[in-house]
């Protein structure tokens, strides 16, 4: 049996899993979030720890308190916090990745770096999602907080509440702009640059390598012994990528969330100017030889959420109404362009100034087309996404994995199979998160030989498949080539122009 723990955004997460992948025993809590009097919101560290231990002790006494070899955890990458380097006590808040209080400090890192260069030693361009970004920020705000500290990611901390070491994995640690994919390492020329220690950065660990055993304290306490291996499963998305078996160059995992974020694997091989244009971040994959590709879209199930509101009266829409409104829709293209930059773009182009816009309305239009070209509107970004993850491969795109909220919408995912003219393969895994966490702490325990062995172990499933219409697709490929893509980028120029602008004209005042 494997332990597994998912601290998410939204909530966090435990089971127990089997060397197949079946949860036999799982237990879910809203992660809380907090806002900060100067504005800004976070986690709290210890709120945050107390729920990891309620779930663990409910999942472990679910399954009958069996032996538990490994426990491994994952969770929302970017989010971090500063730790006591000897004490291991919380010197911040939990500051998550969505937190845009370290805008200005991306903003002037952009202008002190060279990005390229950066970008070949990191896999990233610089972000206020990024820990290094959020440490620029405490080091202006709270410069106490620095002292003799250490960023670590959520699930480094919940490894260091377990087993009292430190210690950051391959995939977490390349989420921070401070680390280096190229030689495994921190970038101590960037952070002296920048007049940060390295001593701020921990030890790096290798995927599928143990951080410790749980402390004898916590052992009894907890259900589990004090030879459990406690490992840092890395970046959510890449562990729920392992558990679908999206560990081949032409597969593509592809999450549907309240974000939306695709997945790929590619082999090892340095970065260049063309990984740079396609807007795409990269990391080391757990999968020895090779790195990882992704791309993400912040607004993707949250600009339907956004409509819900802004047609409901004293309630959203509620999801029936969504879908027989898109019933009575026509098959074909809506010919309305929903640019979905709600809370910025990603890749192919980020641009966290990027605005929304619906272009094409007519009076003839009604609400059920408005929530068709949302949906299509998304379909069309991630379709820029896939495009720009076959340029990173050099190969073709053969299959997408989708998985998440976003997958009971057939009608999304029929427009989204036609957009891309490809095969949606839905695995039924509900918890592909989790198990892709038992399936790293089960690399570290020797269960599995290695990564492509943990995914084999796992249960073959029946899967769903959703498949484009022929014609349907030529329609809105010629869509997206000739009106969305097209209008898209200018329409992003513009914004970037209007935010400079207001910078202008602040200062001038």
């Amino acid at each position: 049996m494997l332990l597994a723990i998912d601290v998410g955004t939204t909530n966090m997460k435990a089971g127990i899993m089997n060397e197949q992948g079946d949860c036999l025993a799982a237990a879910s809590r809203p992660n809380r979030q907090f806002h900060h009097p100067d504005g800004y919101m976070y986690f709290d560290p210890a709120v945050l720890w107390k729920t990891v231990a309620e779930l663990i002790r409910e999942v472990v006494e679910q399954a009958g308190r069996p032996p538990v070899p490994a426990v491994g955890i994952t969770s929302m990458a970017e989010s971090g916090l500063v730790i006591g380097r000897k004490s291991g006590e919380p010197q911040t808040m939990i500051l998550p990745w969505f937190e845009r209080c370290a805008l200005e400090q991306a903003g002037k890192l952009e202008q002190s770096v060279d990005v390229l260069q950066q970008f070949v030693r990191t896999g990233l361009r610089p972000s206020y999602k990024y820990g290094l970004a959020k440490l620029l920020w405490l080091q202006k705000y709270d410069p106490a907080s620095l002292q003799n500290g250490v960023w670590v990611s959520v699930s480094a901390y919940i490894a260091h509440c377990l087993t009292g070491n430190i210690g950051e994995e391959y995939t977490l640690a390349a989420r921070t702009y401070a680390f280096r994919i190229d030689s495994r390492a921190w970038d101590t020329e960037l952070l002296e640059h920048l007049d940060l220690p390295t001593e701020l950065f921990p030890p790096v660990l290798e995927a599928g390598t143990a951080s410790g055993t749980v402390v004898p304290s916590l052992a009894e306490e907890l259900g589990l012994q004090t030879d459990t291996l406690v490992c840092v499963s890395g970046h959510d998305h890449v562990c729920a990528s392992l558990a679908v078996g999206a560990i081949a160059a032409g597969d593509v995992y592809n999450s549907m969330g309240t974000a939306e974020t695709m997945v790929g694997v590619l082999p090892e091989r340095p970065l260049d100017r063309n990984d740079y244009s396609s807007g795409l971040s990269f990391g080391l994959h757990p999968r020895k030889g090779h790195l990882f590709w992704m791309g993400g879209h912040s607004a993707s199930g949250g600009s339907v959420e956004w409509l819900r509101q802004l047609f409901g009266v004293e309630a959203p829409l509620s999801y029936e109404q969504v879908l027989e409104e898109l019933t009575r829709a026509d098959r074909k293209p809506s010919g309305i362009i929903f640019l979905p930059h709600l809370i910025g773009s990603g890749a192919p182009e980020p641009n966290p100034y990027a605005k929304g816009a619906f272009i094409g309305l007519s009076s003839k239009h009604g609400r059920g087309d408005l929530i068709k070209a949302v949906l299509e509107g998304n379909a069309y970004q991630m379709e820029a996404i896939r495009r720009s993850g076959e340029d990173a491969n050099r190969s073709p795109i053969e299959r997408l994995l989708v998985v998440g909220g976003g997958t009971r919408n057939r009608h999304w995912l029929q427009i989204k199979a036609d957009v891309s003219g490809l095969e949606l393969q839905l695995p039924a895994m509900m918890e592909a998160t989790l198990v892709g966490a038992a399936l790293t702490a089960g690399v570290a325990a020797g269960i599995y030989p290695d990564f492509p062995g943990a995914a084999a172990a796992v249960r073959n499933r029946d899967t769903g498949i959703i498949r484009p219409s022929p014609e349907t697709h030529v329609q809105y490929k010629r869509f997206f080539e000739q009106g969305y893509w097209p209008l898209r980028q200018p329409l992003l120029a513009y914004d970037e122009w209007l935010h400079n602008e207001r910078m202008l004209n602040a200062y001038l005042r």
